[in-house]
């Protein structure tokens, strides 16, 4: 490489990791305050909350990834630009089309790093993060209860209360669940329950044994009462099919023709092509005159640009999964806008476009 692709390489590669750094602080700052307030916490223990965040923040990964890099080229050129320094290397031969062909060269490996974490790195956070967020949520947790309380939802209607438990062998002794609903009253007693071990496959779920199920109806005077020696507890909450479908393999993604598996492999396989784009959309956004009034306008529009594409590709994803558009186009007509716009604000790359397309 020589020293002036060294040196533009430099330029924005620190701004992109100091930017980069900035955002996972803000974004690990905000999850750790939200989980504060929330159960995981009195559930699972700081640890175990920790964890849950970093791999929450590997997920954001592949939209900060390119957010990052976007505002490090438009710093960097910028900054160069004010300093007058893209007239000096525009002097000495090194014209537009080569500031481009070397952002162009510096986006790749970062695309390439982007399409990993959204290919591979995404989809292991999302079923880690599955198995823990059930955890911290189900109903009936070795973790979340004390014996000899009562613990009581009015949201979901429950009243649980455990006689006595076992940390180490996850095992509750006399279970008493109470549950509400519109039509009926359920009532289980159990001698003991123990918390099966989780996978990402498997919403959690509580062995009961050796107990009655009392139902009480409220339409009918006929009331019923079940006795059992073991029972499968399930608590699967209506987010259960969403994480799967983000925690699957991009392989299984690949053979599906359901539209939402459709519109996650599409989100994943845009995110390296959203860098290189956005890279050269931020490349546009340098050429102005270099004064400070200008380059504040500059990063205003850039950031005006920046939401209406995330809200654009957003959307997009969304249609797909309701089936408002087919597989093809997808989600690719965000990023054929996105061409249409390179093309139309940096001239040069419309020389190679073949005569008869230009």
């Amino acid at each position: 490489m020589k020293i002036i692709e060294r040196y533009i390489t430099r330029e924005l590669l620190l701004p992109f990791t100091v930017v980069t750094v900035i955002l996972i602080g803000l974004f690990v700052s905000f999850s750790v305050a939200r989980f504060l307030t929330s159960a995981v916490t009195e559930t699972l223990g700081t640890a175990a909350m920790f964890k849950l965040v970093g791999l929450k923040t590997i997920i954001a990964l592949e939209v900060l990834v390119p957010i990052a890099f976007y505002v490090a080229v438009i710093y960097g050129l910028s900054r160069m630009n004010r300093d007058q320094e893209i007239n000096v290397l525009r002097t000495a031969g090194y014209g537009d089309n080569r500031i481009i062909r070397t952002v162009f060269i510096i986006a790749l490996p970062i695309a390439i790093l982007s399409g990993i974490l959204s290919v591979y790195a995404r989809p292991w956070a999302y079923a880690e993060s599955y198995i823990m967020d059930a955890q911290a949520e189900a109903e009936l947790n070795t973790n979340r209860f004390q014996p000899g309380r009562f613990y009581g939802s009015e949201k979901s209607g429950r009243v649980i209360f455990i006689r006595g438990k076992d940390d180490l062998e996850k095992r509750m002794e006399g279970v008493f669940h109470y549950i509400r609903t519109t039509e009926d009253r359920e009532i289980i007693i159990s001698r003991e329950g123990y918390q099966q071990p989780m996978t990402a496959e498997q919403w959690p779920h509580i062995e009961l044994r050796e107990g009655q199920i009392y139902r009480l109806s409220l339409d009918t005077i006929k009331d019923s009462a079940i006795r059992f020696e073991k029972m499968i507890y399930f608590n699967e909450n209506d987010q259960a099919q969403n994480y799967r479908r983000k925690a699957a393999s991009t392989r299984s993604l690949w053979d599906s023709e359901e539209p939402r598996e459709i519109a996650e492999l599409q989100w994943r396989l845009s995110r390296p092509v959203a860098t290189v784009l956005l890279a050269l959309i931020a490349v546009s956004f340098t050429r102005t005159a270099p004064r400070k009034d200008k380059t504040d306008r500059t990063f205003l529009v850039a950031a005006l640009l920046f939401a209406v594409y995330y809200n654009l590709s957003g959307l997009a994803k969304t249609w797909v999964e309701q089936g408002v558009v087919t597989a093809i186009p997808g989600v690719w007509w965000v990023y054929g806008l996105l061409i249409l716009i390179v093309l139309l604000r940096l001239p040069e790359l419309r020389s190679l476009l073949p005569a008869g397309k230009q």
